[in-house]
């Protein structure tokens, strides 16, 4: 995990953050005892950068991910054009897009912050201190509740429609779902 966080931090991109599943997925594995990872559909690369809010931006950036570690399910994300899809006023950053987010322990991200000497070259860079964005706190991650955010409360039927194809309860039977 620290080698993907020090990809996405060489890249310098605004407001950048790594969040949903790649957190979500560790600490519900962790919390179930589970001796192999869960498998990740993707690496959620979430970056603010109003100037350019294309496609083909995130495709670039997903690109120059790939060439830095192939192999990994990389999707990059520019929030400050995800309001459209949403329906939502124009976010003024990465968390506050993740506050419309459809559940709370989604609504969580890390980044590396590290003097850049302390990032290893070569994809590693453990030495990196890890800053945590999470708009609803940790409370329902680390208590295994997928609870509709005040989004998911007004988008129901969307939060509804997640969860059925996530099938985070035949993942994870621990998990406690609240349903609107």
């Amino acid at each position: 995990m620290m080698s993907v966080l020090a990809a996405a931090w060489r890249l310098e991109l605004p407001d950048c953050w790594i969040g949903a599943g790649f957190v979500r997925r560790k600490v519900w594995d962790y919390l179930h005892g589970f001796t192999q990872d869960t498998p990740l559909d993707d690496i959620d690369v979430l970056y603010f950068q109003a100037e350019d809010t294309s496609r083909t931006g995130e495709q670039a950036i997903e690109e120059r991910l790939h060439g830095a570690m192939p192999g990994q399910p990389w999707s990059a994300k520019n929030q400050a054009r995800m309001h459209l899809r949403n329906g939502d006023r124009p976010y003024t950053g990465t968390i506050d897009a993740m506050r419309h987010w459809l559940e709370t322990p989604t609504c969580i991200a890390v980044r590396m912050r590290a003097d850049k000497n302390t990032v290893g070259a070569a994809g590693g860079g453990t030495d990196g201190e890890l800053e945590l964005a999470a708009p609803y706190g940790i409370d329902d991650l680390l208590h295994l509740i997928v609870r509709p955010t005040p989004a998911g409360q007004r988008r129901a039927q969307a939060y509804r429609a997640r969860l059925e194809n996530k099938q985070w309860l035949k993942n994870w039977p621990k998990t406690h779902v609240i349903w609107p």
